[in-house]
């Protein structure tokens, strides 16, 4: 196959309503406002309230230009292939219409056979402005969406674009993924599937499924070969040579001393090397494809309602071995995105540094590209992977059905080899926003036919041998039949009043896994400063530009100010009053923030003997903005990421809640191999000794050791725990006794922890 790479410099022109054209540079892949930034026509939407100067350009028509040459025509077939377009695109070849695309979500191919031509090629991308279409067809009044998201609901892009909760509002136009001219060979595959039927590690067994398709090419297909090796670290592990009685087929490979695939901290993710090879009678390669996979089973255990320890399920079971999951929201990397491969591997390796086995791919955002999920399958993390669809109640007509299936069947073919996807989710909180949100309470079970049938049959037919979760969290019948209480649901995002992170909501929360749960903490002061203007940057009180970090979509929209008050009140949780300088608001957030995540994760983990897991919210923010992330959009950390670091090492000491006025501290092993050590508890400031204990855990479970008296005032307590064996040693912390605390002493246990006085990461 030859390729034309057509990424780089092309023209873009553009349209308000009833104006002429105006003309600028443009970068492909990329995205408009980039190019508008670039060219001085927009100022920096990062800064200030400029982002809402992109409001100007959402009706605008665009349209991109190169030009391209091909020395001579080749013999095979064309085609130009888009991987993202966004999002209602005519695309021409030479004045000729090649095709029309209507989703970013999604790669498009068209055949430009006999349009492509010697010499020079003029292609245009004329995209239409997305939220003209949107308003094309009016939503029923079963529909529901955000205030300025309605015409959001028959458009398939990112739904975060038309503004959310942690990101602006964008509604972006470009192409913003890479651009190609390739030829078609004659003969080719078109499909091919791997999947893992049966793992057994203590036999080092293995059961895997091929399924295969091809495009023969030619009428003497029956005299070709087809060859099918699996090697592992260069050698050998299975080959054969077979010849072609069809064009598809299938075939169970049974593997002896088979190497697995296991989640980090589990084992190693150990791959395959998969070739396949098409062969004519003479020898000569007709057609090959070469992929890494992963032989692993993987399984999600649940059950329709829980009633707390021993009344439910909710956990994923990796070759048969309950994994207890530890782990993030995986969310847009960037508002515009273009940028998203630029920040990838940076955002990825921040993932790892804090030892996450499952990243959930969140509803409200695009789909990841292979370059993710290879980053995933490479170091062992699991990828729950929801469709793109959230929190509104979408249009359920058949043309909106056949677009979600086509949708859905080319991301099941794209992704479905990667060892790493664990889950698939048919969306993000629709059914809570049919059931608990929306004006007309409405059972999904019965009225949503995208999750409960379409996504549904799509999984089943295109990747049988995964998991198929309806929505998250899921309102089974049976949950639905009780009225769908708190404490009901195996599965749940943990939201809520946020008020105070050991209250109620939390403490009593029968959830066996959560995947998602999070608390706001403030970027540090030099991220404020950055991200408003001077005059701006305090206080926070009637300052419309920190309404706009909250994040305001619109100027006026006042959906989201409740944000910034919250987070004063979460600092007084703590503090009792309300910090009257930036650096001290800031800071008092982010101890607020870090607290919050680090209590939730260990509460899970400490229950881990029937909790199955805990999913925050989340690595880093895609723009400059006051939020839940524990890295701000210009890579400085917030303490809640040490934090993590220490709450979520495979093997760590965490001291409970006092019951009865006793903490009584738990180490948990995470790991697949059993552990023993010593585990020591001090006071932070006097030094004095409250918990000397030998530990021994098996592989995956908790020890508990003796339990300590609460104290009756605020206490910082250090705990290091010692393997046998093990140089290294693991450090936590846990602040004993009533509140509120006096935020000078907090400063001085940060510095006894080891941070910084001020609690931000060093410029």
């Amino acid at each position: 196959m030859n390729t034309w790479n057509l990424n780089g410099a092309w023209r873009l022109k553009y349209r308000k309503p009833g104006d002429e054209w105006s003309e600028i540079p443009a970068e492909v892949p990329g995205n408009v406002e980039l190019d508008l930034m670039r060219a001085g026509v927009l100022p920096d939407l990062t800064r200030g309230n400029n982002v809402y100067r992109a409001l100007e350009f959402e009706e605008c028509e665009w349209l991109y230009e190169t030009v391209f040459r091909l020395d001579a025509l080749p013999a095979e077939r064309l085609r130009l292939v888009f991987d993202g377009i966004d999002c209602f695109a005519t695309i021409r070849l030479n004045g000729v219409e090649a095709g029309r695309a209507a989703n970013m979500l999604i790669a498009h191919a068209f055949d430009v056979t006999g349009l492509a031509v010697a010499g020079e090629n003029r292609l245009e991308v004329a995209i239409a402005p997305a939220v003209a279409e949107g308003r094309r067809l009016p939503p029923s009044p079963s529909e529901n969406a955000f205030p300025g998201n309605w015409e959001s609901l028959r458009v398939r892009k990112a739904p975060h674009m038309y503004g959310w909760d942690i990101a602006p509002r964008l509604v972006s136009a470009g192409i913003w993924r890479g651009v190609r001219l390739e030829t078609v060979p004659a003969t080719a595959f078109r499909d091919i599937y791997w999947a893992t039927l049966e793992a057994d590690p203590d036999s080092s067994r293995a059961k895997v499924l091929l399924a295969w398709d091809l495009i023969p090419g030619c009428a003497e297909w029956r005299k070709f070969r087809l060859s099918i090796r699996l090697s592992h670290d260069g050698e050998t592990a299975f080959e054969s040579v077979r010849p072609l009685f069809s064009t598809h087929g299938k075939q169970v490979i049974e593997l002896t001393d088979a190497r697995f695939w296991w989640p980090r901290g589990s084992g190693r993710p150990d791959r395959y090397e998969a070739e396949l090879r098409l062969f004519d009678e003479s020898g000569r390669i007709l057609a090959e494809d070469r992929q890494r996979i992963g032989i692993r089973t993987v399984r999600l255990s649940r059950t329709a309602v829980t009633g707390g320890p021993g009344k439910g399920d909710f956990s994923f079971y990796v070759n048969d071995r309950r994994i207890y999951i530890k782990g993030s929201n995986w969310v847009p990397l960037d508002a515009l995105h273009s940028r998203d491969a630029a920040r990838l591997e940076e955002t990825f390796a921040m993932a790892l540094d804090l030892n996450c086995n499952m990243l959930r791919c969140w509803g409200g955002n695009v789909y990841e590209d292979h370059a993710f999920f290879e980053l995933c399958d490479a170091n062992g993390v699991l990828v729950w992977q929801d469709f793109s669809l959230a929190c509104f109640l979408y249009p359920q007509d058949r043309e909106f059905c056949d677009a979600i299936r086509a949708e859905a069947e080319f991301i099941i073919r794209k992704l479905r080899n990667h060892p790493s996807l664990a889950l698939w989710a048919g969306n993000n909180e629709i059914d809570s926003a049919g059931f608990d949100w929306g004006p007309l309470k409405s059972d999904p079970n019965r009225w949503d036919k995208l999750s409960r049938e379409v996504l549904a049959q799509a999984v089943q037919t295109f990747d049988p041998v995964r998991d198929y979760l309806p929505s998250s969290p899921y309102y089974a019948p049976e949950l639905i039949a009780e009225g769908a209480p708190h404490g009901r649901k195996p599965e749940d995002h943990l939201w809520g009043p946020r008020n105070d992170f050991k209250g109620d909501f939390y403490m009593k929360s029968n959830a066996h896994f959560v995947s998602e749960i999070g608390y706001h903490g403030c970027p540090s002061p030099a991220s404020m400063r950055d991200m408003l203007d001077p005059e701006a940057v305090w206080p926070w009180r009637e300052n419309d530009q920190w309404l706009t970090r909250a994040v305001r979509p619109m100027p006026g929209e006042d959906g989201y100010n409740y944000r910034i008050p919250l987070m004063a009140r979460q600092i007084a949780v703590l503090f009792d009053s309300e910090p009257q300088t930036l650096e001290e608001f800031c800071l008092a957030s982010q101890i607020s923030q870090a607290e919050a995540d680090k209590f939730f994760i260990e509460k899970w983990r400490s229950e881990k003997e029937w909790r199955g897991g805990l999913l925050w919210w989340n690595v880093r923010d895609c723009w400059p903005i006051l939020s839940d992330a524990v890295v701000d959009w210009y890579g400085r950390r917030k303490l809640a990421y040490a934090y993590i670091k220490a709450s979520q090492r495979d093997v760590c000491t965490i001291v409970t809640e006092a019951a009865q006025g006793v903490h009584r501290p738990v180490v948990v092993n995470d790991t697949s191999r059993p552990v023993s050590g010593v585990v020591t508890i001090r006071d932070g400031e006097s030094g004095e000794v409250l918990l000397r204990a030998d530990f021994s855990c098996a592989a995956g479970e908790p020890a508990r050791l003796p339990g300590i008296p609460a104290p009756a005032a605020p206490a910082l307590w250090l705990s290091e725990t010692r393997l046998s064996g093990d140089a290294e040693v693991g450090r936590n912390h846990y602040i004993a006794g009533p509140r509120p605390f006096e935020l000078p002493r907090f400063r001085r246990w940060l510095k006894l922890l080891g941070y910084a006085a001020d609690g931000f990461e060093r410029e």
